[in-house]
């Protein structure tokens, strides 16, 4: 991919994985790439092939193995805590959140890397979250606890609690898993404008490729230990769909961006 001036998330020669008292257990290694800011980057892979652990250890919720990740020119290792929640918010599956909290005090918490010791919100943490009610069309759901909503609409709250956190980062691990297609084009739409209205880089684990295909500025495409991030059409052109799944269950079809079950 080509360089851009202003990059705000780099990782070179990354290994993720785990590490235990028999040794390192590598997942993927050798990763580079470049997130620019204002992009929408996509990423994908088949089960088991790292897309969580990648994201957790660029979240700086996970140690890598070995590499450098670097956030606005810092190393992500040595950003304190609070400076690092200050640019960069995560929303991961399953993650747990108090359900009976109103939809405005879920989001109000991503004002927490910003409140004094009180946690008391200021004017402007109030107009910042009423933005990201607004950006996220859940305003009018402000007033209803999170047990309330539907899965679509506590995926767009939790949206809204990272647009909130104001950071330059928002990381995102399956945020489609559980909707149905209307609202998993919604989501996508959604992440789409933020990235381009607001410039915040967004980095998304799916497994709705042909959904986010038109829609990501690049993709990073995680395959046998080896990640490759490119913008989708060269990636097409380059055939990496065609052997992203066992060849004799599944085909890309390249003229349509689709993926075809053999018969």
């Amino acid at each position: 991919m080509k360089e851009h001036s202003n990059n705000i998330l780099s990782v070179d020669n990354l290994s993720i994985g785990y590490s235990s008292k028999k040794g390192d257990t590598i997942i993927a290694s050798g990763i580079r790439v470049i997130l620019p800011q204002g992009q929408l980057v996509g990423l994908i892979g088949i089960n088991g092939s790292g897309k969580s652990t990648l994201l957790r250890t660029l979240s700086g919720l996970q140690s890598p193995l070995s590499g450098n990740i670097t956030l606005n020119g810092n190393h992500l290792s040595s950003t304190p805590p609070q400076e690092l929640a200050q640019q960069l918010s995560v929303v991961l599956t399953g993650q747990s959140i108090s359900k009976n909290l109103t939809v405005l005090e879920l989001v109000s918490l991503g004002r927490q890397p910003y409140t004094n010791w009180l946690g008391s919100l200021s004017e402007t943490d109030s107009t910042i979250i009423t933005k990201a009610l607004e950006a996220t069309d859940t305003d009018t759901l402000k007033n209803k606890k999170c047990y309330e909503l539907s899965d679509g609409q506590l995926q767009r709250v939790l949206i809204a609690r990272a647009l909130a956190q104001d950071t330059s980062v928002i990381i995102l691990d399956e945020p489609m898993t559980h909707l149905d297609l209307h609202h998993k084009a919604a989501v996508l739409k959604l992440l789409t404008q933020i990235t381009h209205e607001q410039q915040k880089t967004i980095l998304f684990s799916t497994h709705d490729i042909e959904l986010a295909l038109p829609l990501c500025d690049y993709m990073i495409v995680l395959q046998e230990g080896i990640a490759r991030m490119d913008t989708p059409q060269k990636l097409i052109e380059d055939n990496i769909f065609n052997t992203l799944f066992p060849s004799e269950n599944v085909r890309f079809n390249k003229e349509t961006g689709r993926f075809i079950i053999n018969e």
